[in-house]
């Protein structure tokens, strides 16, 4: 066989290959949709024909009634606003704050032993029970509930990036030493390119957990946010207006984690 055959023999099977990657995602998306779609019209069936009780579980058209009254009112984005920018304050100062102390924590092995177990204990403590305290320490404001957030997520996330630091190559440390680099230099061409994946893994965790952060932030103390509605629909017993937000909660949860999937994405065509 001659090269221009070899050659076009591996380009058809890489094209084969690639459609193949393409009909693979493309019946990913529509499992993951007709699930979804099956999911909210059995919910519907269920409430209408009594399976279920629509008081209690609420259903997707009084879901979809809320949403319309909501706005017809001008709350809901109000209330959405609200939520989303206490939630992505909370995420990028965690991500940022943990990053540098993991930074910290790898510059000095001295400093990473004597936190290792206050670490630990933080991480295992449950951050709600500190709720009342941050609130007492700060005040009842939005500034409690993106402490909140960043509180949850900053353990995590030094834990998660120093453990991504310890596990790149020594023999990459060792390489640059030998030609005499410095701990500045070994930080920024090999220790935190190599982390990167460590770092969006850490962003991901972080989406969840700042969620998390702010909702409880908000139901101990707010006056406006999608806790908030949660709180008063659960006090007044509109439960539709609790599955509303949930609802809410739900879309610019996965929205925000799709940001960082396709972060990921640029950076591995990047790399």
């Amino acid at each position: 066989m001659s090269n221009k055959d070899l050659n076009n023999a591996i380009s058809k099977d890489h094209e084969k290959y690639i459609a193949k990657l393409k009909r693979t995602k493309i019946m990913v998306r529509l499992s993951q949709v007709s699930i979804l779609a099956a999911f909210i019209i059995l919910w519907e069936l269920a409430a209408r024909y009594n399976l279920i009780d629509a008081f209690i579980t609420s259903q997707p058209s009084r879901i979809a009634e809320t949403l319309k009254s909501l706005y017809d009112q001008g709350i809901l984005w109000l209330h959405v606003s609200v939520t989303v920018f206490e939630t992505i304050v909370g995420f990028v100062l965690g991500t940022l704050l943990g990053t540098a102390a993991a930074i910290v924590l790898w510059w000095s092995n001295f400093a990473a032993k004597v936190a290792d177990p206050y670490l630990v204990v933080l991480n295992s403590l449950p951050k709600v029970a500190l709720g009342p305290i941050i609130i007492v320490w700060i005040g009842a404001g939005p500034m409690a509930i993106i402490a909140m957030a960043l509180f949850v997520s900053l353990i995590i996330t030094i834990i998660t990036v120093l453990n991504g630091f310890l596990e790149v190559s020594p023999d990459k440390i060792k390489l640059l030493k030998t030609f005499g680099a410095t701990k500045s230099q070994i930080l920024k061409k090999v220790i935190l390119p190599a982390s990167v994946p460590t770092i969006i893994s850490a962003l991901k965790i972080n989406v969840g957990m700042s969620w998390v952060g702010v909702i409880v932030g908000e139901f101990l103390v707010s006056k406006a946010g999608l806790g908030h509605l949660i709180v008063y629909g659960g006090q007044v017993f509109k439960l539709d207006l609790v599955m509303t937000s949930v609802f809410i909660l739900s879309i610019a949860a996965a929205l925000m984690y799709q940001a960082v999937s396709w972060l990921e994405k640029k950076f591995l065509k990047w790399q």
